[in-house]
């Protein structure tokens, strides 16, 4: 403070006094906002060059004498009769690892020259007794090669005419020169290994033809359009369903008439075990009208995380809103760096609740929910407790308050996991797969258009699809454009769908070769 500034205060002692308290309310009100964008600051760092998994050991929740976080360790809870027994960890395996068996082999036999053969003691030859084998594992880059589709032509030698010429085999896609393989190793670039096009047709042109981006583009596109009414067989099976995970990212797309790139959104809705499908939806804005338009009719369980689109869906009362506990363990493990004694007192109390799940892990869905009404229940009403008793003690803005006030606000929605063994306490499903988009976007970058966008949401919606069944998406994808142009009705159409598939076709199925330890 300047002398100027101290020549302007009151003499009168009351003024002098409101003076300083209005003072130090402002500069309490400054510290408050400094601390706010260290703390958003910190994220920020965190978020670009910090470790994304969010790592808590439980033990640390007693340190502190903040609240019982449960009497009796889930571990101990679950230990009943029929609980799954603990088996104990297994080790990594050390070493080179075995080659797989079943990839084809390639045998060379050396031998030695004649003349090597003499023995050094009695100078008899010797005879060849077995072999040592040495195994080295190689590698062939894809290649391109052509098809000719030769019909034969007959014409009658009496009339000199009167010709005719065998069938053609049916496409895929009409007047496109990719066959089946192609078309599949350019969609599974794209939407499975995240390729941009650019690179690819680096990688093509490494095989002998320059194929340019843009064709490939084309190609993706009638493609998309020859798979669209499997997309929309999968939506079908997908709101069929008691449980849909869903979830959204943002996507950015060229427009042409912005100086740079607009944000759009990708969703994904997947089914429950009996209709598992992830069904990938493109929309130009995060409207709640896109859910809405999708979900129209559905009736059964949502598991989203907290955005307000869904509210109006739940409100109605077909749909039941089931929250995630992911996001709530968040916002507390983020509050950690400002308010470590309360937040990890809560993570200690989530991670009980994450314990009866691994310990469920194995059992049916009537046994896990029997589980969780008896061990759960109680977990969520102490935590729930110490919610309340702690959101008069904090501040609302604060990391801690503003990660109390989501959990108290979500808290119905985030208990509602109990009431069914297929439910799942949290929304990583729906997180593990639109995580593809994520990757691919810092590959790809963007997507051209809008129209682009729509050819996305097919492919990615089969590709994702396959995934979670274990097939493999290329194998998938030329068995299919074989046997597409021969499917005329719905009903065929549905024995192409990736589970159904995999039932008439496990030679399909993507194989693990990892050790059992990794």
């Amino acid at each position: 403070m300047t002398d100027t500034d101290i020549d302007g205060l009151p003499d009168d002692p009351a003024a002098l006094k409101a003076a300083m308290k209005q003072l130090n309310r402002s500069a309490q009100q400054y510290e408050a906002r400094i601390n706010q964008l260290e703390y958003r600051l910190s994220l920020l760092l965190k978020s670009k060059y910090g470790p994304r998994r969010e790592r808590f050991d439980d033990g640390q929740a007693t340190l502190f004498d903040v609240g019982q976080v449960d009497a009796q360790p889930i571990e101990e809870a679950a230990a009943e009769p029929e609980a799954v027994a603990s088996d104990p960890p297994k080790r990594k395996g050390h070493g080179r690892r075995r080659l797989p068996k079943d990839l084809p082999r390639e045998r060379i036999e050396h031998r030695l020259p004649s003349d090597a053969l003499p023995c050094p003691c009695c100078g008899e030859a010797r005879r060849q007794i077995g072999w040592q084998t040495t195994e080295l594992l190689d590698y062939e880059p894809a290649k391109l090669f052509i098809v000719e589709h030769a019909r034969a032509k007959y014409a009658c030698q009496r009339c000199q005419g009167e010709v005719v010429i065998a069938d053609k085999p049916p496409q895929a896609l009409q007047r496109c020169v990719a066959g089946t393989g192609l078309l599949a190793a350019v969609a599974v670039g794209k939407f499975s290994d995240h390729l941009p096009q650019y690179r690819m047709e680096e990688v093509l042109h490494r095989s002998g033809l320059k194929i340019s981006r843009s064709t490939m583009g084309d190609w993706l596109r009638h493609l998309a359009e020859a798979l669209r009414p499997l997309h929309a067989i999968m939506q079908q099976e997908v709101l069929s369903s008691r449980i849909i995970w869903t979830d959204d990212t943002t996507v950015p797309v060229l427009d042409p008439t912005l100086p740079k790139t607009r944000t759009a959104r990708m969703w994904v809705y997947i089914g429950d075990l009996r209709h598992r499908f992830a069904v990938f939806d493109y929309t130009a804005d995060r409207k709640a009208e896109h859910p809405r338009r999708f979900l129209e009719g559905y009736e059964g369980y949502l598991q989203a995380d907290a955005y307000g689109g869904y509210d109006g869906l739940c409100d109605r009362g077909a749909v039941t809103e089931v929250a995630c506990w992911a996001h709530a363990r968040r916002k507390f493990h983020e509050a950690r760096e400002v308010a470590r004694i309360g937040a990890s007192h809560a993570l200690g109390a989530i991670g009980q609740l994450y314990g009866l799940e691994r310990a469920a892990a194995e059992k049916s869905a009537d046994e896990r929910q029997a589980l969780r009404a008896k061990h759960a229940l109680r977990h969520l009403t102490a935590f729930k407790r110490w919610l309340d008793e702690q959101a008069v003690m904090v501040l609302p803005k604060s990391p801690l308050g503003e990660a109390i006030r989501y959990a108290l606000n979500q808290w119905p929605a985030l208990c509602r996991y109990v009431e069914d063994g297929e439910l799942s306490i949290d929304n990583n499903l729906s997180e593990r797969t639109i995580r593809s988009v994520a990757i691919g976007r810092k590959n790809w970058m963007f997507l051209g258009s809008d129209r682009g966008g729509k050819t996305a949401e097919v492919l990615m919606s089969l590709v994702a699809t396959c995934k979670l069944h274990q097939v493999d998406p290329y194998r998938y994808l030329r068995g299919i454009l074989n046997e597409l142009p021969t499917q005329p009705t719905a009903a065929d159409l549905r024995d192409l769908l990736p589970d159904r598939w995999l039932a008439t076709h496990p030679g399909d199925r993507l194989v693990d070769h990892r050790p059992s330890g990794d």
